[in-house]
């Protein structure tokens, strides 16, 4: 394993965009008498011409030295001990260097053998992701040839592909993550690896496969990425109901153009981000349609909304009951965005005298969703906007409202006689 060191006249990597608390980790860690560099997702988008959406750090201090060193710091996980600094909202993830046999065909479940830097780069998952970023020398330094793939823009596993993902299969929803964010050609031994051992997925760690998911629909690539899954066959593993959906129904190509609109939103860097509950309401809202059209409508049944509601429910449940499993919270906000559009446009096509807004913390994001509707159904516009001016009439932040001034209260003195 050959260590190559690329200078910044050749990678051209500008420091200035570089994250200042980043750079001052490294730094610190460095002065204390530890090794450290900036590694990883970050290296890479720098590289790209991206903007990192996060920065991690990897040293040769261990968790229990790092958080001796910063007062802003707490240890994290247990198969994987980490280290978070914060600075405000921003956190900071530093990890020791780590070893391992990247040719031990098992599931990796702990991951705390502390190691050196260029085994460290050998137990990561693909060479674009396994450069190391020197701020005080600006140099790169490659153990993997991850500079060269990143220039060709192709996609190769460290190791052998078969075993790295029989190690960690979520490295497979990695791997098609990175095709569809950047368009990068897939190494032919990786790809078909993939396809051997997509039924491994469900070996993995249902929360770290959910976190990917909704990271990838918050990425501005939610449509490839969910068009990769179902061509490679993972969707049938992981959300089985919505894959078939889009196999079997000519309604499954709407699920995309709700994806489409989401990733035009997730560019824009004027749009605020999307709620989890709005990205997995996209993947569920047209398949509630199907049901509710099935069961009620073709029978010519205009269901009321008790009776949507516990259809609603029945979905997200039969959605998510499997394999991932949804935090309570998500799930009930979920179910509320989506009971929610019955009630902004109901079936019943009686006039209301007025409109009222429910009682419903999530009515909100309902309406949100409804906007996301607007796109693929321009005839709604006028519903929306009506919903709309209604709502913004009656809401006003906590912080807005005048405060009323108490009158100081009199004291009662007793009378004396």
């Amino acid at each position: 394993m050959e260590q190559k060191i690329i200078p910044v006249e050749e990678h051209q990597l500008p420091i200035e965009k570089v994250d200042t608390h980043a750079i001052y980790v490294v730094e610190k860690l460095k002065s204390a008498g530890f090794v450290a560099y900036l590694v990883g997702g970050s290296v890479r988008d720098l590289l790209l011409g991206r903007r990192p959406k996060d920065y991690d750090i990897s040293t040769s201090a261990r968790p229990e030295e790092i958080k001796e060193i910063f007062r802003n710091c707490i240890l994290i996980g247990r198969r994987f001990r980490l280290a978070h600094i914060r600075f405000g909202r921003k956190i900071l993830e530093v990890a020791t260097f780590r070893s391992g046999d990247p040719k031990k065909e098992e599931l990796i479940l702990r991951d705390n053998q502390w190691g050196y830097p260029e085994e460290d780069a050998l137990r990561r998952d693909f060479t674009i992701n396994a450069l190391f970023y020197d701020p005080s020398t600006e140099q790169i330094i490659d153990y993997v040839n991850g500079y060269d793939d990143i220039k060709r823009k192709y996609l190769r596993t460290i190791g052998e592909p078969y075993v790295r993902f029989k190690q960690d299969p979520v490295r497979m929803l990695r791997l098609l993550k990175f095709q569809a964010r950047f368009g990068f050609e897939v190494d032919p031994d990786a790809h078909i690896a993939l396809v051997e051992c997509r039924e491994e997925i469900i070996k993995s760690s249902p929360a770290r496969v959910l976190e990917e998911m909704l990271r990838m629909l918050e990425s501005g690539a939610a449509k490839s990425f969910i068009q990769l899954l179902c061509h490679h066959g993972l969707m049938n593993h992981l959300l089985p109901e919505v894959a078939h959906f889009i196999e079997k129904e000519k309604e499954g190509e709407e699920i995309y153009s709700y994806l489409q609109e989401i990733d035009m939103i997730s560019k824009d860097p004027e749009a605020e981000n999307l709620e989890r509950s709005l990205l997995l309401s996209s993947l569920a809202y047209p398949l509630l349609q199907k049901r509710i059209h099935t069961q009620y409508l073709e029978r010519e049944h205009i269901p009321h909304l008790g009776q949507i509601q516990n259809q609603t429910r029945i979905l997200v449940s039969d959605l998510f009951q499997e394999f991932l499993l949804l935090p309570r919270r998500l799930r009930y906000s979920m179910q509320n965005v989506l009971l929610g559009q019955y009630r902004l446009t109901p079936l019943h096509k009686k006039k209301t005298k007025r409109k009222r807004i429910p009682q419903d913390s999530d009515f909100s994001l309902a309406l949100k969703f409804l906007s996301l509707r607007v796109c693929l159904e321009p005839g709604l516009k006028k519903i929306y906007d009506d919903w709309h001016q209604l709502y913004s009439s009656i809401e006003r932040p906590e912080e807005e409202k005048p405060k009323k001034r108490r009158r100081p209260r009199r004291r009662r003195t007793k009378k004396t006689s």
